[in-house]
């Protein structure tokens, strides 16, 4: 579908400024990506709102998921909500940057730069209210976020515009004269602590640290940033060191003016918004000690740890190749971008790429390589370039060949010349937060001409620059890292903070020497070939069709039906057009369009393909001009699909490895759970990885697409600069080209849900990671038949004070939020807390649930008018705010036509009932959801530690153990003392046949 460029932060990073999870399994185009954990700290002060991907059943494999976990930023908010429900609007925006990160902890306390991040926010001298400038935010449609990295630390928010100024002052108090009170400490440590908990699960985050145990003694590299309740309590407690006072010290040294950068976005007038920030941020304290530096600490990597082998025993089930090679600093090159140039050459996917040859070896599935422009990765120091395999067994097994592969391919580029400039002639709009956040650190690196763009174009063209990089890429400057479960017993050595188990080994010597040596080059390695795909007309289509304000059916015939829209608003070249197929075998079918359809890949034509609960999706999006080729060819490839036994066994590999990665997440076993509670016939991940398990022959899968393929119904969406004829010949090209006779049947899209009981039920099960000591408790109401709209005002209401309460004061854990939740139609609400076994009991986490709905509940009763209109107002105010994005627009038609319901108005209807909505309204209905009649599911995945009794805790630590090769079995654990009186889930299959499915449903009105 359609958006360009600016879209891809929608769909790869998830969408998710909605509060509203829908979790109707509706086929959305959801990502259910391999892991997206990654390493610097980033924190959202307001709330997480981790919200839960509408579809996760939904399957996407576009590079059959032997991705490494994403190199996007973390934040508190794990935002993988896809859901088109409009909730942010923003107008107004603000950025500072501090040019002091984690490079000037303190050696005797790590982890104290992200620490005071997190500090400055707990109230001001002018605004001491702990929690008020969260309230403030929210009760304007707002947000706010921070993020630590190794030489930056970034702060930022958004609400809406006539509320900015106001906003400003209040935020600005944290930089002036912030109140980092002594009773806040110990709480905010437990929150640093739950960080450090939820991230050492995360490979990525283990091999950064172990990577940077190799930089050279005394380097800040060496350096533990994350900070823990070890490092910023017990230990200082230890050594008599007074934090608070260490922490006062720190804000005076480093948070001064003038090492910090500020960026403020509005539709004021530029003086305005001058007078504004001078009259607002004149007041931060100025030290006039000079900035901390950095570049001189030289070549930290040269050293004899570092051109080595490290194995690794992995959290998931993978076999993962990095080779990294440390560089002396590029960001004085940002107007070349040297490892821009390589990075685009090593990661392509066609013909004459390192992937393409590994795959046609089946050495490997994917390949990902250049800098992340992390902190990590890109500082004053040096720089880093990587490159990560994905391997199958074979690669694995192979791996000397495949790193040999890779320097055959380095050796080439270094004898060809790399082509110049291109010209660049559109660039999109982005969100405001993330725009300003990059000019603010831009600010720190560039010229003042390219603070806009300096981190986006490539300038100048020195091949003098990208020729003396590639000299630094040889063999002898890399380092080689294996991460694979088949280390097991190879790695007695064990990384101090987060425990990853390693070995390390010279490079073998047979390869050492042919490396040494003029080896020959690979004349199956070359550079890539044209690219049909780059579009070249921009021009705005002439209409052809009546104009119109919502998507109409333009074609309607038994195999299928069109829907269509012509863009009259956003005036770009670019158009979108989703269909739906039935379909089972979209792994292999993304690994047969990888190499062909790769050059529409980098010519910005995107493609997504979905298994989803009810058939394929298909969205392709992107520059009009060649959109329709690039369709074209995913319909041949369906139409003449094909597989051969190898790359058969090789996809149900790397499958059993993708369920098994997903299940050992507490977060997504809990969602998994959910949907198979409540949506009759859905199948669990857990039951689809023993299916995998037990054998699925390639006969099967012909049998499957030959039916697939015989019978089916299409519907899709055609929306942007495309005219009413080509979005008829879309359909009709995959009517005529599969050539399949219409459904029997029509069948509705969406599953049949259970009616809970009139009680409160518990699911609780052990986590199927023994190493991991998080839990996740979601406490779920159900309620069968009203709309969103109460639920998405109750949300406002409840979401900064239920993070307040069970983060803020009760420091349960890291990420707290509630959420609306959508389940095929029937709507209901959570609250979803992440603890830790080692802290916490489950079930004393979901008492303390209740025991803030029971506080919210008083609250509720106490809501004054003025607050309630307040809410309401500041909600249908993010209802109108116009679509910044045709994206936006798309994804919201599209979610329409995928849940059947067609009510394009949606946004203007929910205004209208939002206006008609009584305070009295609220309060009653709140109090009778919560009545005698209530239906509560809580779900539990208790992680190991000693609050769930598990007294061996200690060695499983030292025991990694993989359940791959097994057919795992879900631990059902009955209540403790805390929940004794509550009915439990024994076996869910038991449970549901008992229950009563309730009618399908639409939300209409």
């Amino acid at each position: 579908d359609m958006n360009n460029v600016e879209e891809e932060s929608s769909e790869e990073e998830d969408s998710a400024e909605s509060e509203t999870e829908t979790d109707d399994g509706s086929d959305s185009g959801a990502d259910m990506e391999d892991d997206e954990e990654s390493c610097d700290n980033k924190d959202d002060k307001e709330n997480d709102k981790a919200e839960e991907d509408p579809s996760d059943s939904d399957m996407e494999i576009e590079e059959l998921t032997g991705k490494e976990e994403s190199e996007a930023e973390p934040t508190e908010k794990e935002e993988e909500n896809e859901s088109t429900e409009k909730l942010v609007c923003v107008n107004s925006a603000a950025a500072l940057c501090v040019a002091v990160g984690s490079f000037c902890d303190p050696e005797d306390l790590p982890g104290l730069a992200h620490f005071l991040e997190h500090m400055v926010f707990m109230g001001s001298l002018k605004y001491p209210d702990e929690n008020g400038f969260d309230v403030f935010l929210k009760k304007h449609g707002g947000s706010d976020n921070a993020s630590t990295d190794c030489e930056r630390t970034v702060f930022h928010f958004d609400i809406q515009q006539q509320y900015f100024k106001a906003a400003l002052d209040r935020w600005a108090q944290f930089f002036i004269h912030p109140l980092m009170i002594r009773d806040a400490i110990d709480r905010e440590i437990e929150a640093i602590d739950s960080e450090y908990q939820l991230a050492k699960p995360s490979d990525a985050n283990r091999q950064e640290l172990l990577l940077g145990s190799l930089a050279r003694p005394g380097h800040p590299m060496r350096k533990f940033f994350w900070g823990n309740a070890e490092t910023l309590k017990h230990g200082p407690k230890k050594s008599n060191i007074d934090i608070y006072t260490r922490l006062k010290d720190f804000w005076q040294s480093y948070y001064s003016a003038h090492y910090m950068n500020l960026v403020v976005q509005s539709k004021e007038t530029l003086d305005t918004l001058e007078n504004w920030v001078t009259e607002i941020f004149s007041q931060i304290p100025n030290n006039g000690l000079p900035k901390p530096s950095f570049g001189h600490l030289t070549e930290p990597f040269d050293t004899p740890e570092f051109h080595k082998l490290y194995r690794v025993i992995p959290v998931r089930n993978i076999h993962l190749l990095h080779i990294t090679w440390a560089l002396p600093p590029q960001e004085r090159n940002y107007r070349v971008k040297p490892l821009h140039y390589i990075s685009w050459l090593v990661g392509h996917e066609g013909k004459g790429s390192i992937l393409f040859f590994l795959r046609k070896k089946f050495w490997a599935v994917a390949l990902s390589g250049g800098n992340a422009e992390t902190g990590f990765e890109q500082n004053s120091s040096y720089s880093i370039f990587s490159i990560s395999i994905t391997l199958t067994d074979e690669g694995y097994e192979r791996f000397y060949e495949v790193v040999h592969v890779v320097f055959q391919y380095l050796k080439m580029l270094q004898k060809v010349v790399v082509n110049g400039m291109k010209k660049f002639l559109f660039v999109f709009q982005t969100d405001p937060i993330d725009y300003i956040e990059n000019i603010c650190e831009n600010m720190h690196l560039f010229r003042k001409q390219d603070f806009l763009t300096g981190d986006q174009l490539l300038f100048e063209y020195k091949p003098e620059v990208i020729t003396d990089i590639l000299g630094l890429l040889c063999p002898q400057r890399a380092n080689l890292c294996l991460l694979s479960a088949d280390n097991e017993g190879r790695c007695p050595l064990k990384e101090r903070w987060f425990e990853t188990q390693y070995s390390v080994e010279d490079i073998d010597q047979y390869w050492a020497d042919v490396w040494a040596c003029d080896f020959e080059l690979n004349w199956d390695l070359h550079l890539p070939e044209e690219n049909k795909y780059i579009a070249t007309d921009f021009s705005l289509k002439a209409p052809d069709f009546p104009k119109m304000d919502y998507p109409v059916k333009i074609l309607n015939i038994p195999q299928g039906c069109m829907w269509y829209k012509k863009d009259k608003k956003f005036k770009k070249p670019k158009a979108s057009f989703g269909v739906v197929l039935l379909d089972i075998f979209v792994s292999i079918l993304s690994l047969n369009l990888s190499e062909p359809a790769y050059g529409a890949d980098i010519a910005k034509l995107k493609y997504k393909l979905v298994a989803g609960e009810h058939g394929l999706i298909i969205r392709v999006k992107g520059f009009n001009h060649k959109l329709p080729l690039l369709l074209q060819l995913i319909i041949d490839h369906v139409f003449d699909f094909s597989f051969t036994p190898a790359v058969f066994e090789m996809i149900k590999e790397e499958l059993k490895k993708t369920y098994f990665n997903m299940l050992i997440k507490p977060e997504v076993l809990a969602k998994d759970l959910h949907h198979v509670i409540l949506e009759h016939g859905k199948w669990s991940l857990i039951d689809k990885y023993r299916r995998l398990m037990k054998g699925l022959s390639a006969e099967s899968l012909l049998s499957f697409v030959k039916a697939f393929k015989s019978q089916l119904f299409v519907e899709g969406l055609a929306q942007g600069n495309v005219t009413y004829q080509e979005a008829k010949d879309f359909l009709s090209y995959v009517v005529e080209k599969l050539q399949f006779a219409p459904l029997a049947h029509s069948f509705p899209l969406q599953f049949r849900v259970v009616d809970l009981p009139n009680a409160h039920l518990l699911c609780k099960v052990k986590t199927l990671n023994k190493n991991d000591a998080n839990s996740e408790v979601t406490v779920y109401y159900q309620v069968i038949s009203l709309g969103m709209v109460k639920y998405l005002l109750l949300y406002t209401h409840m979401e900064e004070p239920c993070f307040n309460f069970l983060r803020t004061k009760e420091t349960l854990g890291y990420h707290v939020y509630p959420a609306c939740r959508n389940n095929s139609g029937i709507i209901g609400f959570s609250i979803t807390v992440t603890t830790q076994a080692t802290k916490n009991n489950s079930e004393f986490v979901d008492k303390k649930i209740e025991e803030f709905l029971l506080h919210f509940e008083e609250k509720m009763k106490l809501l004054t008018e003025d607050t309630f209109h307040a809410q309401v107002n500041s909600l249908i105010n993010i209802k109108e705010c116009e679509d910044s994005s045709l994206g936006e627009e798309v994804d919201r038609n599209w979610n329409e036509v995928m849940s059947q319901q067609y009510l394009f108005d949606r946004l203007a209807c929910e205004i209208e009932a939002l206006k008609s909505f009584t305070k009295a309204d609220l309060v009653e209905w709140f109090q009778t959801l919560r009545g005698s009649f209530r239906k509560i599911l809580s779900i539990h995945v208790v992680g190991y530690g000693e609050q769930e009794q598990d007294s061996e805790f200690a060695a499983v630590l030292d025991v990694q153990r993989s359940l791959l090769g097994e057919l795992p079995q879900l631990t059902f654990l009955p209540p403790s003392s805390y929940m004794k009186n509550t009915a439990f889930i024994r076996h869910i299959s038991d449970f549901t046949l008992s229950l009563n499915l309730l009618p399908y449903h639409k939300i209409l009105k």
